[in-house]
């Protein structure tokens, strides 16, 4: 075998190890939607991160057992008030 033979070959094997190596190595991508609050004119995004807030939230008011988008006008506002007071 000549050395551009080799050369091909060393490079298609080192992609065959590496490639399924770097796609398992990305952690997985948590999409979130914006969600536009009024009182305070800005917007968030409901993703994972905020799913953990909504959720101690809850766990501190008990009339929040629902998911956050089947409360009313009035429990998302107080949801976002809290929200604000309480900071990454």
């Amino acid at each position: 075998m000549n050395r551009k033979g080799l050369l091909l070959a060393a490079l298609f094997m080192g992609t065959a190890l590496v490639v399924p190596m770097a796609a398992s190595a990305n952690p997985q991508v948590s999409v979130g939607v914006k969600i536009y609050d009024r009182d305070h004119k800005d917007y968030h995004v409901w993703d994972d991160h905020e799913v953990k807030f909504y959720d101690g939230y809850r766990h501190d008011h008990p009339e929040f057992k629902v998911d956050f988008r089947k409360n009313n006008r009035e429990q998302q506002r107080a949801y976002w008030q809290w929200r604000h007071d309480h900071h990454d």
